[in-house]
């Protein structure tokens, strides 16, 4: 059974589920980020592939959107 559906079945959606669902992401992983934090920051490279790009460096400058999954 995956961790969602095991989520899903001990919280159901119903009156409070927001604070349900941080409770449950608590229990699975205290190190995860909440909702609100600031980022963890990461260096992946650009569309290229030759440049390196630094999350912390747009802090502060403009908004970023992280896109993942494939343009096929």
């Amino acid at each position: 059974m995956s961790i969602l559906s095991e989520i899903v079945k001990e919280y159901k959606f119903n009156g409070d589920h927001r604070k349900r669902l941080m409770a449950a992401q608590k229990k699975i992983d205290e190190n995860a980020p909440r909702a609100g934090d600031i980022a963890p920051d990461f260096t992946l490279y650009d569309i290229d592939g030759k440049d390196p790009v630094t999350l912390s460096d747009f802090r502060g400058e403009k908004p970023v959107a992280l896109v993942f999954g494939s343009f096929t």
